[in-house]
């Protein structure tokens, strides 16, 4: 079971990401929250999981969430989900340690890939 950690601030989008994990045999949500000071928070502690983070968030950056949250959970992977991000900001957030990054309109079947890859 691949445990699975949601931050978006949109509550529509986030959840129906919840409904699709939950639906999804081999994921489990362990916390679904609203800004990045949530996750770092969930993260802390938290056995590995793959933390799945809206870019961008209010009052924080997907960079420098990124790094928050594999600080408090380095055995995680985080897979970020953007609407728009240019290569320049996609390196950024490989280099803070993300394990994937995702437009938002990719086809679920992509992000759940996404995760089960970043679990491997």
């Amino acid at each position: 079971m691949i445990g699975v950690v949601i931050v978006e601030d949109n509550e529509v989008f986030r959840e129906a990401l919840e409904i699709l994990f939950e639906l999804t045999p081999d994921l489990q949500v362990v916390a679904a929250v609203a800004d990045g000071e949530a996750a770092v928070a969930a993260c802390r502690g938290l056995r590995p999981a793959v933390v799945v983070v809206d870019y961008r968030l209010p009052g924080a950056d997907g960079v420098a969430t990124t790094r928050a949250i594999r600080e408090a959970s380095p055995g995680s992977a985080v897979v970020v989900l953007t609407a728009a991000a240019d290569e320049p900001e996609l390196a950024a957030l490989r280099a803070a340690g993300a394990a994937a990054c995702l437009m938002k309109d990719r086809a679920m079947n992509d992000i759940v890939a996404a995760i089960r890859d970043a679990a491997r």
